[in-house]
């Protein structure tokens, strides 16, 4: 076997003859081969590192600082006496001594320069003006412009690395806790009634006027000593501290570009999306990758592209651990219940499609059986954590248990070959339904729930993937995905047979079957079934593909389309529980340095007042409009707070946390970080690279993907705004909870979505008409 010949490849022993010394040439050269790459990786994170630390000033202005110096060492006699102090701490006075004393002075100068440019940026991108202001040329002010010329001159002398940005983001600020609980009370208003929310006021306010003051002042330390003073405990006490099952509660999906079908062939899609990834992995090793700027000139964070790939989370028994590799030369495939290591490097470069499908092709035609407790082992890693803690430390910190458990958690990431097609056809919207729902459960034991992504392939070749949550959010899984549908389309990898193209250079790496002794965890393997069994019976998802209208019309409204989205999530809301819920929208806070998400609230007392207006026959048409309008601005001002670190949950969690740490019980806060988000809600962005252009590729249309509901009685909905007349929502819930439908729901967002249309149809013909 390949491992037992790997382990005999250096050995040696000690006779009465002398010394007995054999070795492996192929192994050695394999060995050298590694360190190599290794040192060449090294390499060249040290100079992206050089770059990144002088941005945005190109290495090359060094040299031309260089020049000038010595220009004015040789033409200015004022200039000689700043060269002679230095030459006074050089061993010699010689020329050559004289051009390195020229390189230190010029270095100096480059370096305050450099640094002073540097700040200036930092300073720059605090501003937020832009964010409040219309994109319209004559709605933007003279600060915002001029602001935006300064950025743009800064930004544009040398082209980012996909970390360039980083040392020039600022922190997030930390909000006055006053405002916050000015905010707060505003958002719980159509909630509660009036006793209710008086009885909230004095809470508030004893909050504010009591403890707040000392939580508040050591929230302050942090936010001044560390990157970010949210994100940290935000992944440590909501992420890894859950001990909850990972399937349903925490980890989301992701579907393919569903107008498109470019080859049924399993091994050919497989080996093409494989290939991209590790292409995309390969852009941000080498930080290739373009940074993302919002409107083209204000960066994001991209510290979470880092673990994208060679991640994994580690079990504990009180809290989990995130583990990153910095590198990685294989992928796990998982098929017919079976787990294969993949080396998908040969002679120093990545293997080619062609290549990649030679080895899937023979994991398909592989007949061998399952070995007894392999097939449903992926099970511990989707139900509770402390169980798998446990589990992971009695029987798989040793023997053959250790080194396939840690070939998959070091792999790249893993491939699930599955056995059924994933399937759409618009007029059977529920073959849509089971595509989502395969790639959110599968069957409770096909995904590696632990890994940054597993990524999923249909017998029909058809695609998808199933992502942790804690190493990162949904928009960077989401900029991932949009590069490999449309670096697919694009480079149109496929034959007219549907394998992919090309001949094969070398004979690829056999997949390597990794071995398991799982008899003794048998026992521990069926309860996580059986836990993860239930969730995946619970779970009820339905797709929404809403083509009446889409982005196009929104524009048309005046309003943004988020916004007029999530008062059709309101309306319907409304209409199916008959009340209004708290109400959970993600937005990032990535303008800031290891930013992740905010809360936005879309539930405002605006919004309430436009659904009842909806349900009232007594309001008029040109009533309605202006309500809605109003909603939707306060909602649009809402997200843009949340964006610019002025959001409301964030700050109340820290203040929650630090409060634990120093044992001091707020009644306000229990009270607040007690409240369910009954409809939690998120955006799948897309547009994010450079290449997303559905002009010439008007089928690279991704379903978007979708999670669990947050609450057992309430709706998880995503949704994807796909195009001008097209948008995707994925609706969860739970069976098992007597309030909620997701068919029922899904026909509550159609009805509100067409109300909303015709209200607007209705405004039109009413303006138009002339008035009596």
């Amino acid at each position: 076997m390949a491992e037992a010949h790997s382990a005999v490849a250096f050995s040696f022993s000690i006779t009465h003859e002398g010394w007995d010394v054999n070795f492996d040439r192929e192994v050695l050269h394999l060995v050298w081969a590694s360190g190599i790459r290794s040192w060449k990786k090294r390499l060249a994170r040290f100079k992206n590192n050089v770059r990144n630390g002088v941005f945005p000033a190109p290495l090359q202005s060094l040299w031309a600082m260089m020049g000038i110096v010595l220009a004015l060492r040789y033409a200015n006699n004022t200039f000689i006496k700043y060269t002679d102090i230095i030459l006074q701490y050089l061993p010699g006075t010689s020329y050559i001594w004289q051009i390195v004393s020229c390189f230190i002075l010029s270095l100096t100068f480059w370096l305050i320069l450099i640094y002073i440019v540097r700040y200036t940026f930092k300073i720059m991108l605090m501003y937020k003006g832009w964010m409040y202001e219309s994109r319209g040329g004559h709605k933007v002010s003279l600060q915002t412009k001029l602001w935006g010329l300064g950025v743009k001159l800064l930004s544009s002398k040398s082209k980012p690395l996909l970390y360039s940005y980083q040392g020039s983001l600022p922190k997030l600020p930390l909000p006055p806790v006053n405002e916050t609980m000015k905010r707060y009370l505003k958002s719980v208003r159509p909630l509660m009634n009036d006793s209710e929310f008086e009885s909230m006021i004095k809470l508030a306010n004893e909050f504010e006027n009591g403890i707040a003051v000392k939580l508040q002042r050591y929230l302050w330390l942090k936010s001044w000593w560390s990157s970010n003073y949210v994100s940290d405990w935000w992944e440590e006490y909501v992420y890894l501290r859950s001990r909850t099952p990972l399937i349903v509660n925490s980890n989301f999906y992701g579907t393919d570009a569903i107008m498109l079908h470019s080859t049924s062939i399993q091994a050919a899609r497989s080996a093409m999306i494989i290939w991209q990834c590790l292409q995309y992995r390969r852009l941000i090793e080498r930080q290739e990758l373009e940074p993302i700027r919002v409107q083209g000139l204000v960066p994001l964070c991209s510290w979470q592209y880092e673990r994208i790939f060679n991640t994994t989370r580690v079990p504990g028994a009180v809290s989990d651990k995130i583990i990153h590799y910095n590198d990685s030369r294989h992928i796990v495939v998982y098929h017919a219940g079976r787990y294969f290591k993949v080396i998908i490097y040969s002679q120093n470069r990545i293997l080619h499609p062609c290549e990649i499908e030679e080895q899937i092709q023979s994991i398909l035609d592989n007949t061998e059986k399952p070995y007894v407790g392999e097939e449903k082992v992926a099970a511990l890693t989707a139900a509770d954590r402390t169980h798998w803690a446990n589990t992971r430390t009695q029987y798989f910190f040793k023997g053959i248990n250790r080194q396939s458990l840690d070939a998959i958690e070091k792999a790249a990431f893993v491939v699930t070959l599955d056995e059924v097609p994933y399937e759409y056809d618009p007029k059977n919207p529920k073959k849509l339904d089971e595509f989502g729902r395969i790639l959110m459960t599968g069957k409770g034991y096909d995904r590696w729930f632990d890994k940054s992504f597993t990524l999923c392939i249909g017998s029909n070749g058809r695609v998808g993937f199933n992502a942790e949550h804690s190493w990162a959010d949904a928009a960077v899984m989401s900029h991932l995905w949009e590069f490999i549908i449309f670096d697919e389309a694009k480079k149109s990898g496929y034959q007219e047979n549907g394998h992919t193209k090309g001949a094969p250079e070398l004979e690829p790496p056999k997949p390597i079957r990794l071995q398991w002794n799982l008899e003794p965890v048998l026992e521990a393997i069926e309860k996580s079934y059986q836990v993860s069994l239930d969730l995946v019976n619970d779970i009820d998802l339905r797709i929404l593909a809403f083509s009446d209208y889409g982005k196009g019309f929104m524009k048309t409204a005046k309003v943004s389309p988020d916004a007029f989205i999530q008062m059709a999530l309101q309306l319907a809301y409304y209409r199916d529980a008959g009340k209004f819920s708290l109400t959970y929208e993600a937005s990032m806070t990535r303008l800031y340095r290891e930013g992740r998400t905010e809360t936005v609230r879309p539930c405002t007392l605006e919004s309430s007042t436009w659904v009842k207006s909806m349900l009232d026959p007594n309001v008029d048409t040109n009533k309605r409009i202006t309500l809605l309008r109003e909603a939707c601005a306060t909602h649009q001002r809402g997200y843009q707070d949340a964006m610019c670190g002025k959001g409301i949950d964030r700050h109340l969690f820290c203040l929650y946390v630090v409060s634990k740490y120093l044992e001091i019980e707020s009644p306000f806060l229990n009270k607040v970080l007690s409240e369910p988000w009954r409809l939690s809600t998120s955006q799948t962005p897309h547009g994010q690279t450079t290449q997303f252009d559905l002009r010439k590729f008007p089928n690279c249309i991704s379903a978007g993907g979708g999670f669990g509901p947050v609450a057992n009685d309430g709706y998880g909905v995503s949704y994807i705004i796909a195009g001008e007349n097209l948008v995707f929502f994925h609706i969860s819930s739970k069976k098992s909870s007597p309030h909620t439908d997701s068919n029922r729901f899904a026909v509550r967002i159609t009805e509100a979505l067409n109300d909303m249309k015709s209200l607007y149809d209705d405004w039109e013909r009413s303006s138009k008409e002339p008035s009596s």
